[in-house]
């Protein structure tokens, strides 16, 4: 066995156990100390998680660079560490309390929600991996809506299946984003059935997507949205979850998305695609710490005319 393939085998084992462990600290533990447990996870994965760290790190100089002091990206990267074992810790804790979940899970702007319903072709929520987006789609599985999230799998397995049962028993339908034709598939089945379908565009996509302005550089952009939307008429509409200061959380839905229409296809998809990473942008720097920093997003460019 390779060294590489050696090294990832341990890593994986590593994550399930330690998995496992905050599990089980998350049913022996009051929940009145599970964020302080939340924070001392944060302080040593920050510590740890060197790779992460600097791709953080770099991530933010790039968005913030010209705007922030070298102090000021370190405090975001460490908060954004904050944010994420939060977040870890209560899919774990109130996954399996839906009643405190519900309760500590509200809506703002439901009524956007309705309005893109009224045409019963569905709806296409767009956001980001931005705030505990998990239990968003937990919290509108329990206020009674249809709900479906393309995701990608995990590629241990066995977390897998472990977030694939809590997510099932609280009634949250996976679509696997591959293989792609079944993807595309069964998003147009559920939003044809008047259902919601969460799609998060915030990551790298390679060269099959269109590239936007992000952060004043480009990024490679998914196009799903529009072209599901164009397929079934499905309404656009943006949706973020931010953590409040008691760590209990606001769902925002913003208004529906209204398609511009461009010269051509590609203009079209261009133009909306821009416009919904646009209200991401805007999020993300309102509420930076939310965002997944340890992703390469900027990791594909546009290759230059010889």
């Amino acid at each position: 066995m390779k060294v590489k393939q050696i090294k990832k085998s341990f890593a994986y084992a590593a994550g399930y156990a330690a998995l496992n462990f905050c599990s089980l600290i998350t049913k022996i533990l009051p929940g009145v100390w599970l964020y302080g447990f939340a924070g001392f996870i944060a302080v040593f994965g920050y510590q740890a998680a060197a790779k992460q760290r600097n791709i953080a790190l770099d991530s933010l100089r790039i968005a913030f660079g010209k705007l922030k002091s070298e102090a000021e990206v370190k405090e975001i990267a460490r908060e954004c560490f904050v944010h994420m074992a939060k977040a870890a810790i209560e899919l774990l804790f109130l996954m399996d309390r839906p009643l405190q979940l519900r309760s500590r899970v509200k809506l703002e702007g439901a009524e956007n929600l309705e309005q893109a319903l009224k045409n019963g072709r569905g709806a296409i929520l767009v956001s980001a991996h931005f705030g505990n987006f998990p239990l968003m789609l937990a919290k509108l599985s329990l206020e009674g809506y249809r709900v479906s999230g393309i995701m990608r799998q995990m590629k241990d397995t066995r977390v897998e299946k472990l977030f694939l049962a809590k997510r099932n028993r609280l009634g949250i339908r996976t679509i696997y984003s591959q293989p792609r034709r079944a993807c595309v598939e069964e998003t147009i089945r559920r939003l044809r059935r008047n259902e919601l379908v969460f799609i998060p565009i915030d990551q790298n996509f390679g060269t099959a997507g269109v590239f936007v302005d992000f952060f004043g550089r480009k990024a490679a952009t998914a196009t799903g949205p529009v072209v599901l939307a164009q397929r079934t008429g499905a309404a656009i509409l943006p949706v973020f979850s931010i953590r409040q200061s008691d760590d209990t959380h606001k769902i925002v839905f913003e208004p529906p998305l209204q398609l511009l229409k461009g010269a051509g296809e590609e203009e079209t998809l261009q133009q909306n695609i821009q416009r919904l990473t646009s209200i991401i942008e805007g999020y993300i720097r309102t509420y930076p710490a939310e965002w997944g920093w340890i992703h390469r997003r900027w990791k594909s460019q546009p290759q230059l005319n010889a």
